[in-house]
């Protein structure tokens, strides 16, 4: 009797995790987990991590598509501030979009094209989303901004117009695949 349920048991955690794998594996997507500063996130099956430059922690591009890229910045924060008292979603995602992903003198001009608040295990997620046009063509840009720890963490994924099509829902997976810890 008791050989029936833990079999029972094993291949019904089995089936548990397997659906919870699968998803990902079938978008392409494989986990990159960061211990040491405590996030985690998804991003497409073969993208490299390239040299961080300009305060990146890391960074993964394409390696046919090399301006395709997903990386994450942290900066500090007072210890006790949460991620509203930075402001609104939009508040926080037009000062991002005018100090880091078109600042001044860059020769890009972000638009915010929209943004969210989400809560996921006890944190809040700004969801950003950002039209960039620069001198070498109009780009598309997702963020993701959460407070945790006293820093501040921005997961950024981003592409040319003419792959926005293709990457759009991929790059939303992927945003909202990263968490801190």
């Amino acid at each position: 009797m008791w050989k029936k349920v833990t079999v029972s048991l094993i291949l019904a955690l089995a089936i548990i995790l397997q659906i919870n794998v699968v998803p990902a594996q079938a978008a392409g997507l494989q986990g990159y987990i960061d211990t040491g500063d405590g996030y985690k996130f998804l991003y497409p099956n073969g993208w490299v991590a390239v040299k961080t430059t300009k305060g990146a922690d890391i960074i993964f591009h394409d390696l046919i598509e090399s301006s395709e890229n997903v990386s994450v910045v942290i900066s500090q924060v007072d210890q006790d501030k949460k991620l509203s008292d930075l402001g609104t979603a939009s508040d926080v995602g037009y000062k991002l979009g005018k100090n880091a992903i078109a600042p001044p003198g860059s020769g890009r001009e972000a638009e915010l094209v929209s943004a969210e608040s989400k809560e996921s295990k006890g944190k809040t997620y700004y969801f950003l989303e950002y039209e960039v046009k620069s001198p070498t063509g109009l780009r598309h840009n997702i963020a993701s901004v959460v407070v945790s720890r006293g820093k501040l963490f921005t997961f950024n994924a981003s592409t040319t117009d003419r792959r926005w099509g293709r990457m759009k829902q991929v790059f939303s997976e992927v945003v909202s695949s990263f968490s801190v810890a």
